[in-house]
């Protein structure tokens, strides 16, 4: 009943199914792709607010450290927000420095050592200049 020009789908039409998953291998390898480099950054930003929480406790042990004066030879330790914190002040003692000359100053050497609850640790070591105490 039709007319006799009738034909069927060309075989140029559409795509082969071959091409069809080459296409979605594609696109599965690309978003594998990104979604690794998204994972990478999320991680990345996670150890880096971790390391920046870290340092800002540090430095609010810093802060809180008595004043030259007053700091004595010994240790300190305590806990801030989960953070462990210890520091050892000890004398300074290099060979440049001779203690029998006369100074208004006493070097003292700091260690600080904070650690986050994660296990991760900061030290910061440093020399400290307390006045010398007047002979009695």
């Amino acid at each position: 009943m039709g007319s006799g020009n009738r034909q069927g789908p060309s075989p140029e039409a559409g795509f082969t199914l071959v091409e069809v998953l080459v296409a979605l291998a594609v696109a599965a390898v690309s978003l594998v792709a990104i979604a690794a480099l998204a994972g990478t950054n999320i991680r990345g930003t996670r150890v880096f607010e971790q390391r920046l929480a870290l340092v800002a406790a540090t430095r609010a042990v810093l802060t809180a450290l008595p004043d030259r004066g007053q700091l004595a030879p010994g240790e300190l330790s305590g806990e801030l927000a989960d953070y462990r914190w210890r520091v050892d002040v000890r004398p300074f003692r290099a060979s440049f420095v001779d203690p029998r000359r006369p100074s208004p100053w006493v070097p003292q050497e700091l260690a600080v050592r904070v650690q986050a609850p994660t296990g991760e640790i900061v030290q910061i070591d440093s020399i400290r200049l307390r006045p010398r105490e007047a002979p009695k």
